[in-house]
């Protein structure tokens, strides 16, 4: 997310399936930033297996023995019947199918792909008679085993160490591959738990604390200059900015958003009505702020449609899993920001809907809360759209986490349920903000397979003030890189000497590139899907759990605005009983109070599902994982139902790595909606 801070500154298409569904590829997955101490491979122990690479080499130094009275871990079980569930996956989404969009209900799932009977034996023997604690927890496929860390560390044959990152970070982590019993050892994906580096953030830009004395701004001042971004971060001296109709020119409003992207004008039928959203999140936040954004723009009789549900305590009452962590700073309202902005773009898109329901959880370090949120997001089976604005870098992530989510996500897309993600607001380089590492990254779980990923675009020159019905600026809609600050050039006088990857961060970038875990799914295909860019499957650093050769799945899938210099208006405040919000570090100080720009890819992702809210609310019936229609729409009438952002006579032209081009491209997927082509399947010119 990013934020921009006032005076601071700051169809009916058939369609047949015509590749295999990514279930059931285990590999290795390598941190493709680091390097193994030693090149030689783990011999395992007689009549044990290695679980392949449940290690992440590193060069971090080590800082000792990792130990720990009571730890938690999660053991990983796949699925029986993979066969099955694949052939299950390509006939609900093959639109000549007799399966075609017939959606499992509630428990039918577990039902059929549950680990059997006596796999779960066979792994809770082995780790009872090894000393620990086995119980069963919300999903089949995630086995919690607790007990002393030298114990948890002994069944799995390995080491627990502490290291610390170059950002001077501490952490611990296992520093072998572990092993299990060759019994039973092919039907474990891996073991969540033994590293904390699972560390989601929603990537907010805090405010700055220097307060320049400028008049009051118009709507129409012009698009940031570099000038003003290098005075900024030098002297901390604001500049006069405005943009869009929101109360104090911060933001555009939901007339506007919807205005800008073609929305049809056909009542509640067309914004979400008697559809049931959902956001994913880790903070809490304050109804009232939901209210006050939420009446301003629809009037007093308007309620927001909220459902709070609370998972492992939430975030104001964590129930943190033994030897994690759930650091007060990192809970309470310390994401209320996130929140409000997820909640308000839903509600900006699709105002009509039945429920908007808030899942939260506590946010840990090891990843084990965000599986049991994600998992009861899943088994509640109520939310029709999810989106997601909380992430972490692949590179931060292990091959048994992301494949734990990929189960958990497969159930959703059978089920019908859309699930969507931010690809992230550095650009190419993901991991800036959380390890330190600027290596071309993407993040987790926006580029999972059956998630679809939202990138960045800016409108740059285009401000529409206060009109409250803007048309589409055509031709000037660009990938979002502000002033293309971000990059990976040395310092120099076009970056204030401070270095293309400081603006990444500073500044922001809309992500995207290449996933190192997954290979390309059978829907992605058309023009410019396989490019030079492209990379493949080499069974370590590149989509690791594909296929030696396969082409590596690549994001984002599509965009939308998300630069803080164009914004969106947000509304979130806090108090003294809301500790740890950001929203009360300075909305207060804003004019009005509490209102200001919001921008980030953030905002893009809940922009798109709730699209999709529309398109189902439109057709009565859920559309399930969305990447298969788009990417048909995409080759069928392109132009009818997208934005392409070429790049081509635009000065910004990439995400800090990628370029735009012509078609699909790495910095902003197919292009932008024109939403009314997307939600009732009549192509737009």
């Amino acid at each position: 997310m990013r934020l921009l801070f006032k005076h601071t500154t700051v169809i009916v298409v058939a369609f047949v399936v015509a590749a295999s569904v990514l279930v059931g590829e285990k590999a290795l997955a390598v941190d493709s930033s680091l390097h193994p101490e030693s090149g030689a491979a783990l011999t395992a122990e007689t009549g044990f297996s290695v679980i392949a690479s449940s290690m992440k080499p590193t060069t971090d130094a080590v800082t000792g023995e990792f130990s720990s009275p009571q730890m938690g871990v999660y053991v990983v079980l796949a699925p029986r019947n993979e066969s099955e569930l694949s052939e299950l996956l390509a006939n609900l989404y093959d639109s000549n199918g007799k399966s075609y969009q017939q959606w499992l209900g509630k428990g039918e799932f577990y039902s059929r792909f549950a680990p059997s009977d006596a796999q779960v034996a066979a792994v809770t023997d082995y780790l009872r008679a090894n000393g620990l604690v086995v119980e069963k927890s919300s999903s089949p496929f995630l086995l919690r085993a607790s007990g002393p860390s030298s114990i948890v560390a002994a069944a799995f044959k390995t080491t627990l160490r502490t290291y610390r990152n170059r950002k001077g970070i501490d952490y611990f982590s296992n520093d072998s591959e572990i092993q299990l019993p060759t019994s039973f050892a092919s039907g474990v994906l891996g073991v969540v738990g033994l590293s904390n580096t699972v560390r989601l953030q929603s990537q907010t830009v805090l405010p700055r604390k220097e307060r320049a004395s400028i008049p009051t701004p118009s709507c129409e001042t012009p698009y940031v200059t570099t000038a003003q971004l290098f005075n900024l971060v030098n002297t901390g001296a604001g500049f006069p900015f405005g943009y869009g109709g929101g109360p104090g020119c911060n933001g555009l409003t939901p007339s506007q958003d919807n205005s800008i992207y073609g929305a049809p004008n056909l009542g509640p039928l067309a914004k979400g009505f008697g559809v049931n959203l959902a956001v994913f999140e880790l903070s809490a936040y304050q109804h009232s702020d939901i209210a006050t954004w939420a009446h301003y723009f629809y009037g007093a009789r308007y309620r927001p449609p909220l459902v709070d549900i609370t998972v492992d305590g939430g975030p104001l009452s964590p129930l943190c899993p033994s030897g994690d962590t759930c650091p007060p700073s990192f809970n309470g309202y310390a994401g209320d920001i996130e929140v409000d902005a997820d909640i308000e773009m839903q509600l900006a898109i699709a105002p009509a809907a039945r429920h908007l329901f808030v899942y939260n959880a506590p946010n840990d370090f090891t990843g084990q809360t965000e599986l049991d949120e994600y998992t009861r997001i899943a088994n509640d089976n109520i939310a029709d759209v999810v989106s997601s604005s909380w992430s972490v870098c692949e590179n931060d992530a292990s091959a048994a986490y992301v494949q734990a989510e990929n189960l958990v996500f497969e159930q959703m897309a059978a089920q019908g349920q859309s699930m969507f993600g931010a690809e992230g607001d550095t650009g190419a380089f993901s991991c800036i903000r959380s390890d330190g590492t600027t290596i071309v990254n993407v993040l987790d779980p926006p580029a999972q397979p059956w998630v679809t990923s939202v990138g960045g675009t800016s409108f740059e020159s285009f401000n529409p003030g206060g009109n409250p019905h803007p048309n589409y600026p055509r031709g000037v809609e660009t990938v979002w890189n502000v002033d293309n600050l971000c990059n990976s050039g040395a310092p120099s006088a076009a970056n204030d000497d401070q270095g293309g990857f400081f603006w990444c961060g500073e500044t922001g970038a809309g992500g995207g590139g290449n996933s190192q875990f997954w290979g390309r799914p059978w829907y992605q295909f058309g023009p410019g899907i396989t490019n030079p860019y492209t990379t493949y499957g080499n069974g370590t650093t590149q989509c690791s759990l594909a296929a030696v050769g396969r082409p590596c799945r690549e994001v984002p899938d599509i965009s939308a605005n998300a630069d803080e210099y164009t914004p969106y208006a947000e509304y979130c405040t806090g108090n003294a009983s809301t500790p740890y919000s950001v929203c009360g570090s300075f909305s207060g100080g804003q004019t009005p109070p509490g209102w200001f720009g919001i921008g980030g890819t953030s905002l893009s992702s809940p922009f798109w599902s709730a699209i999709i809210a529309d398109h189902d609310g439109f057709w009565h019936g859920r559309i399930g994982n969305a990447n298969p229609l788009l990417y048909l729409l995409y080759n069928v009438n392109y132009h009818g139902y997208f934005n392409d952002i070429t790049g081509i006579g635009q000065t910004t032209n990439n995400n800090g790595f990628f370029p735009t081009t012509p078609g699909y491209d790495l910095a902003t997927g197919i292009g932008t909606p024109k939403m009314g082509a997307l939600i009732t399947l009549v192509p737009q010119r």
